[in-house]
């Protein structure tokens, strides 16, 4: 179809090389993600000294101020149209906001004596709330700018696809590079020349991702591709979201959605979890945390293709319903080999030892339940954020009005609350067990750390899945309802672009029997 004939039905559609680029976004934010909210609360307790419950409290806490940030961040993005577009100033922006704070944070935050606490615990409060707002600027684009990238209801499904190869650029290239820095240092993450070396390399692959996804969005980034016209999106004001949202009841199922589907990944992939895991339970680490890793992205590759050509055939409720609740059939046999572990010889983990090749039948039952479970979790993990986009082009059907802004920074905010959560709760648990400071690679098992890592790393994302389910049941935005919203913004669209009022666009077409062929 040409792209004269894409604009009169009302279809906005991406080229490959935008459906390719702009997604890298993603992975120029889960850079940080794994740079900060993996690491920080590591790099408090133990190279500043602030204390395990505090640490991984900040990394919670702090979350409250998104309360305050993200709507006005949402607002400002609303309103903005510039000579460089909506979008691509936050993505700028936010990188390098986030890149200056964790290059102070990590690099020089250690040098200040320890005889002045004070001065450390302000700087790290400081600091962190500093990267948080950088955070909110990019990581919310990501969210909205799918908006005016396409509104295929065949090509938002891809998004998917390249949302989470971007994601893995960032987030893999950081969990590969972490462990084999972290080996050069005699105290592995908790020393302080392990964080100033981590920080650059992930410092420079978020700038190129974010270079890539700026390129990617270019063309789009001006206001043909925004909404459908006049000018009634500029009035909205920050004290009437709170309504728009209470009237979005797709968007508030799918903030749980999301905030399940993260809460499982933050916290079955934080690094304290896996250490206990792999280290202390396993006493393996080096030898099983990479290989493990690998197996994970490996069995992610089909579902990747599954999810995607099941959003394309049945919308992309369907797709995240079926493969979380694969995912969670495949965790309950983790759970039950995790039971099973420390009963003997057998019951442990095994790939390698002194004489090559040594795998026993709980290694090989291990990496099917885990290695289908993790495929399964990781390929529905960002599934939400496409979706986020329909409950934008909902809203604007709904009501009239274009926030990408304020739907992104809502979602992220739930994303970013979540994903904090976990090392709370990390600490917490590694509290009650009786240790001061978190464990390392290099920790001894202590008792009880195998009922943490089993509550941690099966138990709680067993239960985040169940919520997601349950949310994603009563999902109104299938595939077929999608396509009818689309064909009514697109009807009203063409009709204020010639002179109709936005408010008689609204009264004129409601369903999708009064909307002309041409635009369905």
């Amino acid at each position: 179809m040409s792209s004269q004939a894409s604009q009169s039905s009302g279809v906005n559609r991406a080229k490959l090389y935008q459906l390719v680029l702009f997604p890298l976004n993603n992975g120029a934010t889960n850079v940080y993600y794994v740079l900060v909210l993996s690491y920080i609360a590591t790099f408090g307790a133990n190279v500043l000294s602030l204390g395990t419950l505090f640490a991984s409290a900040m990394v919670t806490g702090m979350r409250v101020f998104d309360a305050f940030t993200d709507p006005v961040i949402g607002a400002l993005m609303d309103r903005t149209n510039g000579k460089f577009g909506k979008f691509r100033p936050f993505m700028v922006i936010g990188n390098v906001i986030m890149a200056v704070s964790i290059l102070v944070l990590y690099g020089l935050t250690p040098l200040i004596p320890a005889e002045m606490m004070g001065a450390r615990y302000a700087a790290f409060v400081a600091l962190y709330a500093v990267w948080v707002i950088g955070y909110t600027f990019q990581t919310s684009c990501t969210r909205s700018g799918q908006t005016v990238l396409t509104n295929d209801p065949k090509q938002r499904p891809l998004f998917t696809i390249f949302n989470t190869i971007g994601s893995l650029l960032g987030m893999g290239a950081m969990q590969f590079f972490a462990p084999i820095l972290a080996k050069s240092f005699e105290t592995g993450y908790s020393s302080a020349e392990f964080f100033r070396a981590l920080a650059p390399v992930g410092i420079i692959i978020s700038v190129i991702l974010t270079i890539l996804a700026i390129v990617g969005i270019w063309e789009k980034d001006q206001p043909k591709y925004f909404g459908i016209g006049g000018s009634k999106a500029e009035k909205v004001k920050v004290q009437e979201y709170l309504n728009i949202i209470r009237e979005n009841n797709p968007m508030q199922r799918l903030m749980v959605a999301g905030a399940g589907c993260k809460l499982a990944l933050s916290i079955a992939t934080n690094t304290t979890v896996l250490c206990m895991l792999y280290g202390c339970m396993m006493g393996n680490y080096d030898g099983l945390y990479l290989p493990m890793m690998v197996l994970g992205y490996v069995f992610s590759v089909p579902f990747f293709l599954l999810t995607v050509r099941t959003s394309q055939k049945k919308g992309q409720k369907a797709s995240l319903m079926r493969y979380v609740s694969v995912a969670l059939i495949c965790y309950v046999g983790v759970l039950v080999l995790l039971l099973l572990w420390g009963r003997g010889d057998a019951f442990t983990l095994s790939l390698l030892d002194e004489n090559g090749l040594s795998i026993n039948l709980y290694t090989i039952l291990f990496i099917i339940f885990f290695g289908v479970g993790y495929g399964a979790y990781y390929a529905t993990a960002d599934m939400p954020i496409p979706m986020v986009a329909d409950c934008s082009d909902y809203e604007t059907y709904r009501s009239g009005n274009y926030i990408p802004g304020i739907m992104g920074t809502l979602f992220s905010l739930v994303d970013k609350l979540v994903s904090s959560l976990s090392a709370t709760v990390v600490g917490i648990a590694v509290g009650l067990i009786g240790l001061d400071i978190l464990p390392t690679q290099y920790s001894p098992y202590t008792e009880g750390m195998n009922v943490v890592v089993i509550v941690l790393f099966c138990v709680i994302p067993m239960i985040a899945w169940a919520a997601t389910l349950l949310a994603m049941k009563n999902y109104s935005l299938t595939g077929e309802r999608m396509k009818e919203i689309q064909a009514v913004n697109a009807v009203r669209k063409d009709a204020i672009e010639n002179g109709m009022s936005i408010e008689e666009a609204m009264k004129t077409w409601t369903t999708i029997d009064q909307v002309p062929e041409k635009f369905r």
